[in-house]
């Protein structure tokens, strides 16, 4: 690598880090008038909110990486053109696509840098902030202590379901279905709440229970009975949190118990290969800066530019979750529907510095 590759690769990070910058703190703003929302005297505090918000920084840095990335190519090799730094780097023969393949791997080196970050600093960072703020939320005394998120579960002819968790994330309202293999069903149990021990049983409390045999139809009422979960090992909390907020060992180990339990799995599977389409669509973005910053070499400034970058970037942002909903609504191939539009854009990419570097 030689002199004027590491002073492009430098000023490429320049640029990326002045647009994480600029775009951070105002994402973050955003974010914390939304979490202002649910502060309450009792419960959430804004101390907590601020706490939150903090926390979940180096997610949003992840998420907008790739609107980054585009930004951030556009002012650090707009900077040079506009000083004549970049014509002076061509005279000594480094072509358009060179600067270009200078660029990708300045790309290679920030999306490193954020897979790291991703699985092992933004993953645990924003699962514990969700902790702190639904504990947060549950000591209100005006408020539903009560997480209202249904969760359900299948082995073989096996369902059970969980109506929320308490304030101390155990279940409450759990209904558990045998089925016979002719589906007709077999027993019916009702439980107010459970408690889960560490062996993966769990013992029930204020049970209520109905059996189906031969037409007969038996009711028992058990103050507790034990039960053998058949929910997956992963924290009940944590099945709770949303899947991007999951890192991709989590997701890989939570597709394959739902995939072995016969489970609808679209969700995670799509959150998983959104982690590993992202630096695609990063490395499209940046090299998307390469047309931007060759297409009006004399202009005086960058503004307009930047302009663009911001018009581009958000319309790829929007194609890209039209596209994602588009395929979980119809059930498509998980694979395609991710990674076609990265795949499309840095095609797309390829092709106009192609075009500029036969023009040079």
């Amino acid at each position: 690598m030689n002199i004027f590759s590491r002073y492009l690769i430098r000023y490429v990070f320049i640029g990326f880090a002045a647009a994480a910058g600029i775009l951070l703190p105002l994402f973050t703003t955003f974010n914390l008038i939304n979490e202002l929302d649910d502060v309450s005297p009792g419960g959430y505090r804004w101390p907590q909110a601020v706490i939150v918000v903090l926390m979940t920084l180096p997610r949003n840095l992840i998420d907008l990486s790739p609107f980054i990335a585009l930004l951030g190519g556009i002012a650090g090799l707009g900077h040079l053109s506009k000083t004549m730094e970049l014509t002076a780097i061509r005279s000594t023969g480094l072509s358009i696509f060179k600067i270009a393949m200078i660029t990708l791997t300045a790309g290679v080196m920030i999306i490193a840098l954020l897979a790291v970050t991703d699985e092992w600093i933004a993953a645990p960072l924003q699962q514990h902030a969700l902790r702190i703020r639904t504990t947060a939320m549950a000591q209100d005394p005006n408020a539903d202590h009560q997480k209202n998120n249904m969760l359900w579960a299948r082995r073989g002819d096996a369902f059970a379901t969980i109506k929320s968790l308490d304030a101390k994330n155990q279940p409450v309202g759990i209904e558990i279905f045998h089925y016979r293999p002719d589906l007709s069903l077999e027993t019916y149990i009702y439980a107010e709440k459970g408690r889960v021990l560490k062996n993966g049983t769990w013992t029930l409390e204020g049970v209520y229970e109905k059996r189906w045999l031969d037409g007969r139809e038996t009711t028992e009422v058990h103050k507790q009975q034990q039960w053998k979960s058949i929910f997956t090992r992963i924290n009940l909390e944590m099945l709770t949190m949303p899947a991007g907020s999951f890192s991709i060992k989590q997701l890989r180990s939570y597709i394959s118990y739902l995939q072995d339990t016969g489970q609808p799995s679209i969700e995670f599977r799509v959150a998983l290969w959104q982690k590993l389409g992202r630096p695609l669509l990063t490395l499209a973005m940046m090299l998307l800066a390469i047309p931007f910053t060759f297409s009006i070499p004399r202009s005086p400034g960058i503004g307009s530019r930047l302009a663009m970058g911001v018009i581009v970037g958000l319309l790829t942002y929007i194609s890209d979750q039209i596209i994602v909903n588009i395929g979980i609504l119809f059930d498509l191939q998980v694979q395609l529907t991710v990674l076609c539009p990265p795949v499309a854009l840095l095609i797309i990419a390829l092709i106009l510095v192609s075009r500029f570097n036969r023009q040079e």
